[in-house]
């Protein structure tokens, strides 16, 4: 039952830009992306970190910096190409009001289980749900067998990959993903239990994340329950 912080990577250019970045090589946080990364680092420095696990791109890796300032001992950071942005092939590089005006921008917006884009490079949505959602199940399983049921640990990727997370954990079909919000720095939480996956945050820029935080041992020996609190709970 360890605790996932699914965290976007701050501001980038060509976020502020309109700009489909992708793969894009050299695509790093912007003044604004590096303060947000540096006020969620902050945020989080009371809660330990058993690992963070990181896509490949520098403005992932940039944003997971700032969040091991300060850290003795630093958790180990591990790069995970399953959690990298989607390949979107065509489109990368490309500004968003252009794609807009693309057919295939109404199928993403409507049914992406249906989309594939365009390109020797393009890759499906399906699959890069598929690639994630397998990454952060795995890790949480070797996290936990090896941290204990109480362990958090932070995987910083990009938009679409969260939502894809985001939507597996809640349940929801894919097609329905973009229903889910996820901003620059963004943090969503989710539990994994044997049971079912619960999610605690979704999209938090400025939330405390006290709750996190190890209780005294006495109470931290307590077995976390997996059943959901019937009329909501009392929180934490």
């Amino acid at each position: 039952m360890a605790i996932a912080l699914l965290i976007r990577h701050g501001r980038t250019q060509a976020n502020a830009t309109g700009v489909l970045a992708g793969h894009t090589e050299g695509v790093d946080l912007d003044d604004a992306g590096r303060d947000q990364a540096g006020d969620l680092a902050t945020r989080l420095l009371p809660v330990p970190l058993a690992a963070v696990i990181v896509s490949p791109l520098l403005r992932t890796q940039s944003t997971a910096g700032y969040l091991l300032e300060g850290r003795e001992p630093a958790p180990p950071l591990h790069l995970d190409d399953r959690v990298a942005e989607a390949h979107y092939g065509d489109w990368t590089g490309q500004k968003l009001s252009a794609l807009a005006k693309d057919p295939l921008w109404k199928v993403v917006q409507s049914q992406p289980s249906a989309v594939t884009f365009p390109g020797a490079q393009g890759e499906s949505m399906v699959s890069m749900a598929a690639r994630a959602v397998g990454a952060v199940r795995e890790w949480d399983a070797h996290i936990e067998a090896e941290h204990g049921p109480d362990a958090v640990y932070a995987i910083v990727s990009h938009g679409d990959v969260i939502k894809a997370i985001s939507a597996d954990a809640l349940g929801m079909h894919l097609d329905a993903f973009q229903r889910i919000s996820c901003d620059p720095c963004s943090v969503t939480i989710v539990r994994y239990t044997s049971v079912r996956p619960y999610v605690m945050r979704v999209n938090d820029t400025g939330g405390r994340f006290t709750s996190l935080v190890p209780k005294p041992k006495a109470k931290s020996r307590r077995r976390r329950s997996t059943d959901a609190p019937v009329g909501g709970g009392a929180g934490d």
